[in-house]
């Protein structure tokens, strides 16, 4: 890989990355030599660890489920470097939220469709011409979620599934100057790492994973910097798993 702080000319726009699998995305495509942006609602943390990233970071505060935050926001990434080459689409509202479906406020299940679904429509809807004019991709951040549940998690299970659906329209609409793909990651420990240090997870939880252990933020991070390499030129509207094999394990309670 480049060494940090060379500039291959490339930009990328990764949502949600002020902490967890958007801020280790940006640090390996930071280490791949890309010049990458930075968005978050969570502006003091999001300033802080684009400073940390060093010269090839650069922050803009924003809510995806704002159109007029996106709108600004993409326009301020072309104010600042003049093009746009990748679009991570990674902010969502993570909790499951667990309460049951007689329960479920309308209020919540809207929010979350508006950040998780809403907002990847509105970010590629206003990248789409700096994307198309470089040939760039997208990559959508999707979950196993959208293909197996838990009780009671109907609007993350709904947001992620319809995020699936809109990568492959996107594709088709896209295409061919833009691909469009979506990664689905299982259990990933996106814990900052003091905590991992300090909270380390069971051995149960690592044994119960085909692959011997629970993913890190890396292992979704380098499947995004492929699928937005030229040498993914050929994969568009797929979904890649990165789950530890957990969603081809049969498990029945005996």
């Amino acid at each position: 890989m480049d060494a940090v702080g060379v500039h291959n000319g490339r930009v990328a726009l990764v949502t949600g990355a002020a902490r967890g699998i958007g801020l280790g995305i940006a640090a390996w495509l930071i280490t791949e030599g890309w010049q990458v942006v930075l968005t978050d609602v969570d502006r003091q943390r999001g300033e802080v660890v684009a400073g940390v990233l060093g010269e090839n970071a650069s922050f803009i505060a924003m809510d995806v489920s704002n159109e007029g935050q996106v709108s600004s926001g993409v326009a301020e990434v072309l104010g600042m470097f003049g093009r746009l080459d990748a679009l991570v689409c990674n902010a969502a509202v993570t909790d499951p939220h667990h309460t049951v479906l007689e329960s479920l406020d309308l209020a919540h299940w809207n929010r979350v469709l508006a950040v998780n679904l809403s907002g990847p429509m509105l970010l590629a809807k206003h990248c789409a011409p700096y994307l198309r004019a470089h040939g760039g991709s997208i990559v959508n951040l999707s979950s196993t979620r959208a293909r197996q549940s838990e009780p009671d998690t109907e609007a993350y299970a709904a947001s992620k599934g319809g995020l699936l659906a809109l990568t492959h329209a996107l594709a088709i609409s896209l295409g061919p100057q833009v691909r469009v793909n979506a990664v689905s990651p299982g259990w990933i420990d996106a814990r900052d790492p003091s905590q991992r240090r300090t909270e380390p997870l069971s051995d149960a939880d690592h044994a119960q994973h085909p692959t011997g252990r629970v993913g890190v933020v890396e292992d979704v991070a380098a499947i995004v910097a492929w699928l937005l390499s030229k040498n993914a030129g050929f994969v568009t509207g797929q979904e890649f798993v990165v789950d530890g094999g957990m969603s081809k394990r049969m498990i029945y309670v005996e």
